[in-house]
């Protein structure tokens, strides 16, 4: 249909028709918001609820347009052709419906279905994301290609379509190809993964999603960084989960010249040992160790080394054996010395100073 068909038609618009549908589609609303208030009783299955009523209105509005519609002229009107097919209003909503019920198919199998045989199967967190991205993948692209047929598209009929997007992004989008490639790289070979906690650039934190461009990592301050895929296999990155999530915490401490060094470590692994009776991430195996690391200007350094099971509470376990440790040095009067400088100030003698002038 022509700009001036359209205008001619609403023109001579039938509002009979015009009121049923806007009362139809009213009342899908209405019972919306009936359905969404009456499930505000049942907290624990209100999200469920809310989703499953939301699909009903969108998709039951969607029909009742396709069906009350089917006999419309201006429901077959062209609005532009691909090949030999003319693209018509009825084609982009079948399309649309056939891709929002896959994208909603897809939704509800990784949410529902694909949980219960993970836990069956012991599947660790990274894992179970990478099987939800490549399914949700899949069931689109065969929605995408199924919408395409179904409309009547030829699919040979968009290589030239192809050719001129293979163009762009071997000079625009190349940058977005290499972001999208590594990710699918990512889910694959996996030397990152949802769970993991990593370090880019001083910065830990821990992999929240790993989309088609950019993985999505938040930091211990709760902080969001959005790092392109690509990073994760140019740059290097320091993943504290890819195979072994025991984490070594060293604990620097500097005590007095003059100060037994023998007691010094039986403090520090007593120290070790009475966190470990509050906190069970701390390891027995390996055992804590104290290093003598060597004499400082200030200082006998050591080191204090233990493990633990959880590389998220390494901030705090540092934090509980330096209080420890601050304890017991004072408990046993062990001197932890500061930095100092003595400054010495000579006095010339006034006669060898006239007499140098």
């Amino acid at each position: 249909m022509t700009i001036s068909e359209w205008a001619n038609w609403i023109l001579h618009l039938d509002y009979t028709t015009l009121i049923v549908v806007a009362a139809v589609i009213t009342g899908f609303f209405l019972l919306r918001m009936l359905l969404l208030w009456s499930g505000k009783k049942f907290s624990t299955y209100y999200d469920a609820l809310k989703g499953i009523v939301n699909w009903f209105t969108f998709y039951g509005i969607l029909l009742f347009l396709l069906l009350y519609f089917s006999n419309a002229d201006w429901m077959f009107a062209k609005f532009f052709s691909i090949g030999k097919v003319n693209v018509t209003l009825f084609l982009i909503i079948v399309a649309i419906l056939i891709i929002s019920l896959a994208n909603r198919f897809s939704k509800t199998l990784t949410s529902v279905v694909l949980p219960n045989v993970y836990s069956h199967y012991h599947l660790d967190k990274g894992m179970r994301f990478t099987f939800d991205r490549m399914i949700h993948y899949s069931i689109m692209v065969i929605a995408l290609i199924v919408s395409l047929t179904t409309v009547g598209i030829n699919l040979s009929a968009l290589t030239v379509f192809a050719g001129i997007i293979s163009v762009g992004i071997g000079f625009g989008l190349q940058n977005i190809a290499s972001n999208f490639i590594s990710g699918i790289i990512l889910l694959f070979e996996r030397p990152i993964k949802v769970g993991d906690r990593v370090v880019i650039n001083h910065i830990v934190g821990d992999v929240e999603k790993i989309n088609m461009r950019a993985t999505v990592i938040k930091t211990i301050d709760n902080e969001y960084i959005i790092v392109p895929n690509s990073y994760f296999l140019e740059e290097k990155v320091v993943n504290r989960s890819f195979t072994d999530a025991r984490l070594r915490v060293v604990i620097p401490i500097g005590v007095a010249y003059g100060t037994d060094v023998e007691k010094v470590r039986e403090l520090l692994l007593e120290v070790a040992n009475e966190e470990r009776k509050v906190s069970p991430i701390l390891l027995t195996a390996p055992e804590p160790f104290v290093n003598f690391a060597g004499f400082g200007d200030f200082s006998l350094n050591f080191e204090l080394f233990v493990w633990i099971a959880d590389p998220n509470q390494a901030v705090v376990i540092k934090s509980n054996l330096n209080f420890r440790i601050n304890q017991m040095f004072a408990e046993h009067h062990i001197e932890m010395p500061f930095p100092q400088r003595d400054v010495y100030i000579r006095s010339v003698d006034r006669e060898l100073e006239k007499k140098l002038k």
